[in-house]
């Protein structure tokens, strides 16, 4: 899938307010030890947890070339690797495992974050974030576009739609015999969008790409289109035209035993 950076910061404000949101929940009385950004993207995250823990040799982990390369300009002094996070761990136990909206995208995650607690030292902290729309307007009228215009081909096979989450007690089950603490939230935010194709670009930086990498270039303009209008006719207008963007998000925080 091709991420990228510059369609990402288009609502960076936006989209780096649940991991300020994640930050504060995180003990202020971190264990001493390295601080990592699981899927950094172009180092959004990562500048937050710089000045959060400062001098703890913060280090950014993602698998996209194109974030990665946004990442290192906007930090040159943080070290940024390129890797696959279903196989990374740490070299050594961490102090922080962070993850902002990656999670999500990574076959049998809980699977995956009960295999992160081993990568922490006694007292280190998991913190993830996840988006949890899988059934908002957003998501499901880009599943009916992409089956409904001469772009469907694209999917015979089936549609790259993301699976939904688990219900919160798996996490508890997953990560609760290897902690101390265990907290899961679940919070909506409402972004107030300039109209329908505001929304299309928000989403292009995020759930909209793996469709547009399979559609043919020649039909993605049309296949955009229609997806627009059926956001428009889903998210009303408010009273001063703005469309009201829903968007629910799962955190986790659990502390090593």
């Amino acid at each position: 899938m091709a991420w990228s950076a510059a369609q990402y910061l288009k609502f960076e404000d936006e989209r780096t307010r649940p991991a300020r949101d994640l930050i504060a929940q995180v003990p202020a009385d971190l264990v001493a030890g390295t601080v990592y950004d699981l899927g950094c993207g172009p180092g959004n995250s990562t500048e937050l947890l710089v000045r959060r823990f400062p001098g703890r040799g913060v280090r950014g982990v993602d698998n996209a070339a194109d974030m990665l390369k946004a990442a290192r300009e906007r930090l040159p002094g943080v070290d940024f690797v390129e890797c696959d996070l279903a196989a990374w761990k740490p070299h050594e136990p961490a102090a922080l495992l962070f993850a902002n909206a990656v999670f999500q995208w990574l076959p049998d995650h809980v699977a995956l974050l009960a295999k992160a607690m081993e990568g922490l030292r006694p007292g280190g902290v998991l913190a993830v974030q996840m988006p949890d729309n899988i059934t908002e307007p957003s998501h499901l009228l880009m599943e009916e576009s992409a089956l409904s215009g001469p772009w469907r081909a694209a999917f015979a096979n089936g549609t790259p739609r993301r699976n939904a989450l688990p219900a919160l007690a798996a996490y508890f089950d997953a990560l609760g015999p290897g902690a101390a603490r265990v907290d899961v939230w679940h919070s909506v935010y409402y972004h107030p969008m300039a109209d329908a194709a505001a929304i299309v670009e928000w989403v292009k930086g995020t759930g909209l790409r793996p469709y547009l990498d399979r559609i043919p270039a020649e039909h993605q303009a049309a296949f955009l289109a229609d997806y627009e209008a059926r956001l428009a006719k889903a998210y009303a207008p408010m009273a001063d035209g703005r469309r009201l963007l829903r968007f629910p998000r799962i955190f986790i925080v659990a502390v090593k035993a």
